[in-house]
């Protein structure tokens, strides 16, 4: 009998045709419907599934304002634990996992040498990533990603102040050489959240990171630090605008946004109504916040959510061409404990740069999925925002998970510990745009293309076709940069600037034409060029001194700064003259005023030092490094702590003429800083633990303490290694941190 397959084939066409045709019409994951009060906000949702879920069904917890949703771009098995993520010229994604990070509650083999760079490609143009490679392997908790050109990645991990460049040569997307970029062996036993990030290419061909007090310029296969005033502000992540503004977050002294006032160059510059801590500390999640370091006082006692940030980190500036128009320039930060995106809007007025939350009481992004961390956030080459969701269990780092701590009963109740091995990168889209997910081919293309990508609305283009005609110095495209500097558009005009900077083809006239354009930010990325063009042109100087009249705050305010390293008599002048003529610019004042303050007390302490014999010198000034890397985050860079939103608390004892800091027998100072120190401390309850740094030798401990007991108008002697030694001794077997009542009752060993 002859079997009649007709009807089969019809079945099957039709269900290829409504599979399509459903595909096309579902854009998007539906949100599960959401509980809302009568002023219309989202209600809590309290006993939250802590089970992990599919990319698919965390996407429909996730919720954003009405107009966006999220595509999924990349997830497990692809990517495993992600921390950050960056292109190549051409559009390919290169991806750092943090592979050993937090499997267990005790830390179990972080510091195992099993981390990757991954290289994803999206071979069919629909957006999704479909082919992974394995860039580099062996890594040890890899932290910044920076694709240069033919193959090439600056990449830095943890506890490690080098930067090596690695590159695939053969163009199999696997890297067969790795060399020194930047080579430091100094000491880096600080604690991995305590550690590096960012390694951005900033709009002034700088690269900047945190935790450290240098930046880079690339030169052939080598980055070339230069020394900054003083260390770059943590933690995790490093935000730029337009015109190359940085932007900060500090979790450890719960600060979202700091230290964009002025170029890190400068030196650190914070004005205290930066933003109003009363509206902008607080945050808004969607689902109860269980997991936070800290204990009761940091959640709200109605849902218990997390009421402040905690863990702001992988901030960015949205410059993308794909999104709405009045999310572009906005800030967004990440809180992973809280799981939520904060945005806010960023305002320049005559000089001081504000920020403020962009809705009453609730965030741009939440999420009721407790495994949702969302860890960093990018403008992709497709003018869209990404953001990297570790979708991990365990946030915090082992020091803040001991037996002892109020955090590790919260994670095992949950079983968030569970939670390990995957991770999701997402991509923020508007419902009304067409994205088009094009790969962009800049690797291949001549700079005179490479030039006309500097007209680009997208940042990402514009930023990577500067980078790439700078690493080339192909100086053949300096007549059409004049050309653009001259008649382009404002952004186009200042990316000719300093790509002719970066290829040292800066001329006076080109630098004087563009000191006159009618553009105040054109005029003030030119005033910030002379900082390099002065050192080329001698008459330059001469030329900015007609700045100090510049009817724009912002001008003004970058001649000083530009003035600052010049040391000559007219550069003292023109600072004089402006602080004299515009009394009333809080922000020349103040900037000015920290400088010199700055300078005054390193002088001080170098004073100091010199009273001191060879070891106690020596000592102090590693102490010196070790403070400005570490300890400022939460005790302040003067000292005297450092002051939160939640309530004007601190978040750690001020050091500054503290009587235990000054105390005779520095015994208690070394077993603090040996096992750590929990609960309240003379009477005050601080929000966080002083985690134990006894993993570092007996001179790092007596370092920092030699040099806290001599600065900051203390003066207690220096503590010697073999002092941290006694401790030792008389501590072996101990593991847990102390509280001041225990340590009251401990009588100071003799022989000092």
């Amino acid at each position: 009998m002859k079997k009649n397959y007709k009807w089969l084939l019809v079945v099957v066409c039709a269900s290829v045709v409504l599979f399509y045709t459903c595909k096309s019409v579902q854009k998007y994951v539906t949100q599960y419907p959401v509980q809302r009060d009568a002023s219309g906000r989202i209600l809590v949702d309290m006993h939250p599934d802590p089970t992990p879920k599919s990319p698919i069904e965390e996407m429909k917890h996730i919720y954003v304002p009405a107009g966006y949703h999220l595509q999924l771009v990349a997830s497990e098995p692809m990517v495993s634990q992600p921390v950050a993520i960056a292109w190549d010229g051409d559009g390919r994604m290169y991806v750092a996992e943090l592979n050993t990070y937090m499997l267990d509650v005790n830390g179990t083999g972080e510091r195992n040498a099993t981390c990757k760079i991954k290289l994803l490609e999206d071979t069919n143009g629909d957006g999704v990533m479909d082919k992974m490679t394995v860039f580099a392997d062996n890594l040890t908790l890899p932290r910044t990603l920076q694709p240069l050109d033919h193959g090439r990645l600056l990449i830095s991990q943890t506890w490690s102040n080098s930067v090596y460049c690695y590159q695939d040569t053969n163009g199999d997307g696997v890297a067969d050489k790795n060399w020194l970029a930047y080579e430091n062996h100094g000491t880096n036993t600080n604690n991995l959240e305590h550690q590096k990030s960012g390694l951005i290419w900033n709009l002034d061909n700088r690269l900047y990171l945190t935790y450290d007090q240098v930046r880079f310029t690339v030169s052939g296969d080598k980055a070339i630090a230069d020394s900054l005033l003083e260390g770059s502000p943590p933690q995790w992540g490093l935000g730029n605008d337009d015109y190359g503004r940085l932007f900060f977050s500090s979790a450890g002294s719960e600060d979202p946004a700091l230290d964009f006032q002025q170029n890190l160059h400068y030196g650190q510059l914070n004005t205290p109504d930066r933003y109003d801590p009363a509206t902008f500390n607080p945050v808004w999640p969607i689902v109860t916040t269980p997991d936070v370091q800290g204990g009761l006082n940091r959640l709200r006692l109605k849902d218990s959510t997390l009421n402040h940030f905690t863990a702001s980190c992988g901030q960015s500036i949205f410059r993308g061409d794909k999104l709405p128009t009045e999310l572009r320039g906005d800030l967004f930060i990440c809180e992973p404990v809280g799981r939520l995106i904060r945005r806010a809007k960023v305002s320049d007025v005559e000089g001081k740069v504000t920020l403020k939350n962009a809705y009453d009481k609730s965030e741009f992004l939440a999420s009721t999925d407790i495994n949702f961390r969302p860890v960093n956030t990018i403008t992709g080459p497709d003018g869209c925002m990404y953001i990297v969701d570790m979708y991990h269990g365990i946030i915090q780092e082992s020091e803040w998970t001991k037996a002892d701590s109020y955090l590790r009963p919260k994670i095992q109740q949950k079983g968030l510990q569970m939670n390990v091995g995957r991770g999701r990168i997402y991509r923020l889209v508007n419902d009304n745009y067409k994205t088009s997910f094009a790969r962009p081919h800049m690797l291949e293309e001549t700079s005179a293309q490479l030039v006309d990508h500097l007209n680009s609305m997208n940042g990402w283009t514009r930023d990577n076709a500067q980078k790439l005609l700078v690493l080339r110095q192909d100086k053949s495209v300096v007549p059409a940069l004049k050309t653009l500097a001259a008649s382009g558009g404002q952004l186009a005009k200042i990316h000719a600037l300093w790509t002719l900077n970066g290829l040292d083809a800066m001329d006076a006239e080109t630098f004087g034409k563009a000191l006159k354009d009618p553009d105040w930010q054109v005029r003030n990325t030119t005033v910030w060029i002379g900082e390099d063009f002065m050192k080329k042109d001698s008459h330059a100087i001469d030329m900015l001194e007609k700045m100090s009249t510049d009817l724009s705050a912002d001008v003004r305010f970058q001649l000083l700064l530009s003035m600052r390293f010049v040391n000559s008599a007219k550069s003292t002048a023109i600072i004089a003259d402006l602080i004299k003529n515009y009394p009333n610019d809080p922000m020349l004042t103040a900037s000015q005023r920290t400088y010199e303050n700055k300078i005054r007390a390193k002088a001080e302490q170098l004073a100091r030092q010199k009273l001191l014999n060879v070891q106690g010198a020596k000592l102090v000034a590693q102490g010196q490094v070790i403070f400005k890397q570490l300890c400022f985050t939460c005790h302040g860079t003067d000292a005297k702590g450092v002051i939160t939103g939640a309530g004007g608390a601190m978040t750690a004892p001020a050091l500054a003429g503290n009587r235990d800091v000054n105390t005779q027998n520095p015994d208690i100072l070394i077993r603090i800083l040996l096992y750590g120190l929990g609960g309240p401390i003379r009477g005050t309850a601080y929000p966080d633990v002083m985690p134990a740094l006894g993993g570092n030798d007996n001179a790092y401990i007596a370092s920092v303490l030699s040099y806290i007991r001599s600065d900051f108008g203390n003066k207690g002697s220096v503590v010697l290694p073999e002092d941290v030694q006694k401790i030792r001794d008389a501590t072996v077997g101990r593991t847990k941190g102390y509280t001041m009542p225990e340590l009251d009752l401990i009588r100071p060993m003799r022989g000092r």
